[in-house]
C-alpha cells in the first residue's frame, strides 16, 4: 500500500517511515506542503497528514484530498490542541486526529484501521487490473502505460465508482483547474474505453458520465 506521509519535523518523518517500510508499505516522506498538494493524484492509498508545515498547511491539503476522493482515509498528526483546529480537521473530512507526542505502535494501528482498507489493484475483470502504485494497467499478462490525463481520469473514476461525475469535475481534477473543452474530455474517455475495451464508462446525457460494473 502506498501511502503519502507530509511532517515537516525530520527526525519524526525519518521515524514514521522507517517503522511503516517495516511493515511492508510503501512511503513517500513530505516536508513541505506545497509538493505534498501536487502528489495528491499520485495513486495513494492514504494520506498522514502534519497541519503545521511550510508553505501550505495540512487542513487546505485535507480540503483538496476531498475534492479528488472521498474515501481515500486521511490521517492528521498535529500538536494543535485548538477544539476549533480539531473541528475543523473533521468537518473538512479527516478519518482521525492525533495528537503529538504519539507512540508509533498508535499510528500504525490507526493505519491498519483506516487504510488497509483499501486495494493496490483495482480488478476490471480477471485478466485486467489497474495499479495505483505504478500507474499501469495490466491486461492480459501485458503492461499498458497511460499518459498523465489517462490515468487521472482513472484515478477519478475508479474512486468515484457508480457516481455520476460531471464534465466540470473532470475538467477540475483531470485538466487541474485548466479549460479543457467538451471535445478535449470526449476524445480523453473514448481513449480510455479503447484501453479498458468494455463499456466501463456510461455516458449521463447533458451532464458527464457514471463508471459502473466493478
Amino acid at each position: 500500500m502506498k501511502i503519502l506521509l507530509l511532517e515537516d519535523n525530520k527526525k519524526l518523518n525519518e521515524t514514521i517511515t522507517k517503522r511503516l517500510g517495516m511493515k511492508g508499505y510503501s512511503v513517500l516522506s513530505i516536508i513541505d506542503g506545497a509538493e505534498a498538494f501536487e502528489k495528491i493524484t499520485d495513486g495513494f492509498s492514504c494520506f498522514i497528514l502534519d497541519i503545521n508545515v511550510p508553505n501550505i498547511d495540512g487542513i487546505k491539503i485535507l480540503k483538496k484530498i476531498r475534492e479528488y476522493y472521498q474515501t481515500l482515509p486521511v490521517i492528521i498528526i498535529s500538536a494543535s490542541v485548538e477544539l476549533d483546529v480539531i473541528k475543523q480537521a473533521y468537518d473538512f473530512g479527516c478519518n482521525d486526529f492525533l495528537k503529538k507526542p504519539f507512540f508509533i505502535d498508535e499510528l500504525e494501528i490507526k493505519i491498519e484501521k483506516f487504510c488497509n482498507i483499501q486495494n493496490d489493484k483495482i480488478y476490471f475483470d480477471e485478466n485486467c487490473y489497474f495499479d495505483f502504485k505504478s500507474s499501469i494497467i495490466q491486461m492480459n499478462d501485458k503492461e499498458v502505460r497511460l499518459t498523465k490525463k489517462e490515468k487521472l481520469l482513472i484515478n477519478l473514476f475508479l474512486t468515484k465508482r457508480n457516481q455520476v461525475i460531471s464534465y466540470e469535475s473532470i475538467e477540475n481534477y483531470v485538466w487541474e483547474g485548466n479549460f479543457a473543452s467538451l471535445e478535449s474530455i470526449r476524445s480523453l474517455i473514448r481513449r480510455v474505453r479503447r484501453i479498458l475495451n468494455k463499456e466501463f464508462i456510461q455516458t449521463v446525457i447533458e451532464t458527464g458520465y457514471i463508471f459502473k460494473n466493478i
